[in-house]
């Protein structure tokens, strides 16, 4: 029996790609964070929240996870266009591993700090 087939018989790795996949892109963890902490926001608010992120890629990042319905974008009619971002119940849900992981980069990110702070 070879390797390959045995890791994938004891190992069944569909819903981690799936959940890896819902999330896997540059910008993505960092809208589903700012929609975390802010509920709803703007294109333009998210845009300047996120930085260096240029329009092609933030534009392709929101649409992606609006297709796999992490994210609701409701368009209002009026001029100028207004379009607002907030999570999905199905991205909330998601909200505990974020909040885990901000907690691990938080214990992590100060230990760091301090293993590079130079004796006084």
């Amino acid at each position: 029996m070879n390797k390959q087939k045995y890791v994938s018989e004891e190992v069944y790795v569909a819903p981690f790609s799936y959940a890896i996949s819902l999330i896997d892109g540059k910008w993505k963890m960092h809208i589903l964070f700012w929609l975390w902490k802010k509920e709803v926001l703007r294109y333009s608010e998210l845009k300047r929240a996120l930085g260096n992120v240029t329009h092609k890629m933030l534009s392709s990042q929101l649409r992606e996870l609006e297709t796999d319905d992490m994210l609701i974008r409701t368009e209002y009619p009026q001029v100028p266009p207004k379009v607002e971002y907030r999570l999905s119940p199905k991205a909330l849900t998601l909200m505990p591993v974020l909040e885990m992981l901000c907690a691990w980069g938080q214990e992590h990110y100060t230990e760091t700090i301090e293993s590079e702070t130079p004796p006084s």
